[in-house]
């Protein structure tokens, strides 16, 4: 029976007025209760695939936009809306007085320039496509509004509904993150230790560089307290394992990263390039990735979007390919400000006293009485602790806080573009630090550093925090076209696994960049392979992403003592033999993992002082193998004798530790019955959600975090916490022949055919088609819904 509703309904208050729009299923399909919500000025089609990818026909590029915003808040709503509560610090509305931190916080970071400015400095064609995907979410809204039988069961559970929309709302939300601030206060920890040297087992800059602190710095002044309300913030939120938007500075730091690369036409087996890429995000609670296909004149772009973002993040239009990797660029640095001991709302600045800016907001809790907040703003930005009687604050420069930078809008830009030119042009709105990947129908491919990074002063390097009196304030900014780039590179491929990949020639000394590269080891990995094939196909591409060769271990097995004590010789004797690929079948890589974890503890142990282990919580891996093949002066007067018997005796307690989580025959243990790939939903510790939204579990994986195929561990356990997700290998303008995987798949809903359905492949790395030309996508279609522009009754 076709659904129709003659309600007339406009669209939010940055919209133009419309007419309401339905959905109408077209003759041969499953259609969906009609949408109403006013944007759309023609049908908007929506073909639903065999995988449950929703590929929109629309008449304009803004109605394109209009079907992704509708499509995904049809798929993963509750995401969708928490994200925007939590961006727009409206938590503690609709859950109670237990979010007001993360509301605080948030809000500290909301842009307080001119928001109507902002928007019309954006290109046109990219404003009317953001309009179009706030609109889209709002008729979703609209739809569930009229059928409350739609609406996802946790608004039941937790009492909530669902915010709608607003462009403005880009602007607005910044994003409180501690990015790297905390990397400084734990230097500045340790340089008041004396101990400085100590920061290298932990984050080993990348490239090589001393650390300075800056002229008049008083470290031993400086805690984590001087994170103030984004420390504070930096927990999961409180009912249930949804990590705050604040990275947690106890997370290790090899979980991060992805792998991008490209061939060029000679040599590629397709003679056409080829772009694989997959971003390494968390796994574990709601999926990061949604995979849409927008059509319209002048726009053909497929591939994982991130809910709440407009636009394609990795994919390929009709023109070329796209990816990307962290490049790691350091956008923030912390400043400590000295207070006027008779005024202080003032602070010391560039020979006198400035007075901080304020705002005054009052936070609805759901409840209770709203709360008022007073957030104060210094030239640097955002005040994270103001401390009168300690006669001074902290103050929080970041990239994100300045004007033009709306990473909200750069995915729209990209997904806009034609060409390699053209992308020069989108890359303006790209404020967040990447390694763009790309290839084209014309045999074309390259990579450019985008994002902005801050120009210091005073010879700031920003690894320490620094003082605030304006002798190192930001000057500038460094943006793409003055960024590393390789158009078409002589070796005729080029790869980043978050490596450090600045050219030798970059200069660092007048623009500090980034420090924080990861270890090289999954990009030798993939440039190993690379180099050894004249003639790369997509069937190789797939199979390096499911790569499982760990160089650490390998280094590690060739450490391994000749001699062991009759207790650690099982393990020697097992590990000796072993090739250091960390299968899911492997009991090598089990025992390998379990002893890798306690070595690490041990190590630190012995070479980290008492008074400095909170501030040097891990070990980098690199540095692990180095002291472990050389050890030296911090084991003591005989370090070869200490390193013996430390690796002595982790590899007995591994041993004993396996047996115990794996039984007593070694020929039954399994990596993957410990790395098991659990993903529940991000409340599961409420029970009525745990009963509505059943985990999706059952297989375990190999890998970990310096395999291609990054399998993170987390620092305490061996489940799998993170790696590579979301997965594409594009076959550049034969664009059916193209593959991808998205775990676990594009549904939140626990009853629909597409909420696991790519579990299993995602664990055998079985990747599927991604179909794009009209034939591929119209056989491959298994519902058709067309929204309607209705005139009202």
């Amino acid at each position: 029976m076709k659904l129709d509703r003659r309600a007339f309904l406009g669209g939010t208050a940055a919209l133009a007025t419309t007419a309401a729009v339905g959905c109408a299923p077209a003759a041969g399909f499953k259609g969906i209760p009609p949408a109403s919500a006013g944007f759309a000025a023609g049908p908007v089609e929506i073909i639903d695939d065999s995988a449950g990818i929703p590929h929109i026909r629309a008449a304009s590029k803004a109605d394109a936009f209009y079907g992704q915003g509708y499509v995904v808040a049809r798929d993963r709503l509750f995401q969708l809306d928490l994200g925007h509560r939590r961006n727009m610090g409206r938590l503690a509305e609709a859950f109670g007085p237990a979010f007001m931190v993360h509301d605080h916080a948030e809000r500290l970071f909301h842009y307080r320039g001119d928001l109507d400015a902002e928007l019309a400095a954006l290109p046109a064609e990219v404003l009317a496509c953001a309009r179009g995907y706030c609109a889209g979410i709002n008729a979703r809204l609209d739809e569930v509004a009229g059928d409350p039988s739609l609406l996802p069961a946790e608004y039941r559970i937790l009492g909530s509904t669902p915010l709608r929309w607003d462009v403005r709302d880009f602007v607005l939300a910044r994003g409180a993150s501690i990015g790297n601030v905390d990397d400084e206060i734990r230097r500045a920890g340790l340089a008041a230790l004396g101990r400085l040297d100590l920061d290298a087992l932990v984050a080993p800059l990348r490239p090589a560089w001393t650390l300075r602190v800056p002229a008049g710095l008083d470290v031993a002044a400086i805690s984590r307290a001087d994170l103030g309300i984004l420390g504070e913030a930096a927990v999961p939120l409180p009912f249930g394992t949804t990590p705050s938007p604040v990275r947690d500075p106890a997370a290790p730091r090899s979980e991060a990263g992805s792998n991008a690369w490209t061939i060029a036409p000679q040599r590629s087996a397709t003679g056409r390039p080829i772009l694989a890429n997959d971003p390494h995000l968390g796994i574990g609670g709601a999926a990061p990735r949604h995979v849409a296909h927008l059509s319209a004149p002048g726009l053909d772009v497929i591939g994982g979007g991130a809910p709440g973002l407009p636009g394609i993040m990795q994919g390929h239009t009709d023109r070329f390919a796209f990816g990307r990797t962290n490049s790691h660029n350091d956008q923030t640095d912390l400043f400590i400000l000295a207070l006027d001991p008779a005024d202080p709302e003032r602070y010391r600045h560039a020979g006198g006293w400035k007075r901080f800016e304020t705002v005054e907001e009052l936070i609805p809790v759901k409840g209770d009485a709203p709360r008022r907040v007073v957030i104060r703003y210094s030239v640097h930005g955002p005040v994270l602790r103001h401390d009168p009687a300690a006669g001074r604050a902290t103050a929080m420069s970041s990239i994100t806080m300045l004007p033009g930078c709306m990473g909200s809008f750069a995915m729209i830009a990209i997904n806009l573009a034609h060409d390699w030119a053209s992308l020069a042009q989108a890359f303006r709105w790209h404020p967040s630090p990447t390694n763009f990947h790309y290839a084209d129908t014309d045999g074309n491919h390259g990579w450019q550093v985008i994002g902005i990074a801050p120009l210091r002063s005073g010879g700031h390097d920003g690894l320490l925090p620094a003082p605030g009196d304006g002798r190192f304030d930001w000057r500038g900014r460094i943006d793409a076209r003055q960024l590393p780039r390789a158009l078409n590179p002589a070796k005729g491929w080029f790869a980043s696994a978050n490596q450090n990949n600045l050219p030798d020639d970059y200069p660092m000394q007048a623009r500090p960049l980034a420090f924080s590269f990861r270890e090289p080891y999954r990009y030798e990995c993939i440039a190993s392979v690379l180099s050894a094939q004249p003639r790369h196909s997509l069937a190789d591409s797939a199979a390096l992403q499911q790569d499982f060769v760990s160089t650490p271990a390998r280094e590690l097995v060739a450490l391994l003592p000749a001699t062991p004590s009759a207790a650690a010789k099982p393990a020697a004797v097992l590990l000796r033999g072993w090739d250091g690929v960390l299968g899911p079948e492997s009991g090598a890589a089990a025992l390998f993992r379990i002893l890798w974890a306690d070595l690490g503890r041990r190590v630190l142990e012995a070479v980290v002082p008492t008074e400095a282990r909170a501030l040097v919580p891990s070990i980098a891996a690199g540095e692990l193998i180095r002291l472990l093949g050389s050890p030296d002066a911090r084991f003591g007067a005989d370090p070869a004798a200490v390193r013996d018997r430390l690796f002595d005796a982790s590899l007995a307690a591994a041993w004993d530790e396996a047996v115990k989580l794996m039984g007593a025959d070694p020929a039954a243990w399994r990596w993957d019955t410990l790395h098991k790939v659990r993903i529940s939903h991000p409340l599961a510790r409420l029970p009525e959600i745990a009963a509505a939204f059943p985990a999706i579990e059952g297989s375990g994986s190999g890998g970990d975090n310096f395999t291609v195929n990054a399998r993170w561990v987390p620092r305490r356990g061996y489940g799998v916490s993170g790696g590579a997700s979301y997965l594409q290998v594009i076959d550049v303008g034969n664009w059916d022949a193209s593959v991808y995987l998205n775990l676990p798949g594009q549904s939140a809903d626990p009853k629909s055919p597409h909420h696991a359905d790519h579990y299993a492949p995602w664990i055998s790395g079985a990747m599927q088609p991604l179909p794009f030309s009209k034939p591929a996508v119209d056989a491959a279609a298994r519902r058709r819904t067309v929204l309607v522009p209705k005139v009202p009754a």
